[in-house]
């Protein structure tokens, strides 16, 4: 029997969040896990909360966390890429559940489609990579 993982999906740009979950289903469907579930957010901002209602759950050895942050003409970008990652780390910190930081924080749609399946990496196969990396370390342990 596999581990199961979740995946939590901010949906602000919905493209993008499509793209992210193919890469992380196919990293965890190549290292032979069948069992994932994924839960739709808003978008970055809600992640962390998602992550720590999925880490407490009980259910999950890891929590792939994806979504997308493109700059804008305001302060807005530094906000939310600011405390959706640290919130994401804070609940992995406080759960010992591995929440992956998979969400993209770019210039602009460019660079988005560049790390979500394109030409220069795929950050949802990451996460997902990631989060499994981490949920094997746990099992190592004596």
């Amino acid at each position: 029997m596999t581990a199961r993982y979740a995946i939590a999906v901010g949906r602000f740009y919905e493209d993008l969040a499509a793209r992210l979950e193919r890469g992380a289903r196919a990293a965890f469907a190549e290292a032979g896990v069948e069992d994932v579930d994924t839960f739709d957010v808003p978008g970055a901002f809600e992640l962390p909360l998602a992550a720590k209602y999925l880490a407490e759950s009980g259910r999950y050895a890891g929590v792939a966390c994806l979504g997308a942050v493109i700059r804008g003409e305001t302060d807005h970008y530094d906000y939310v890429c600011a405390e959706s990652a640290r919130g994401i780390q804070a609940v992995q910190l406080e759960t010992g559940v591995p929440c992956a930081f998979g969400v993209l924080t770019v210039a602009n749609m460019e660079q988005a489609l560049a790390r979500a399946g394109g030409d220069k990496r795929d950050q949802g196969r990451h996460a997902a990579e990631a989060v499994m990396a981490m949920a094997a370390i746990r099992t190592q342990l004596p």
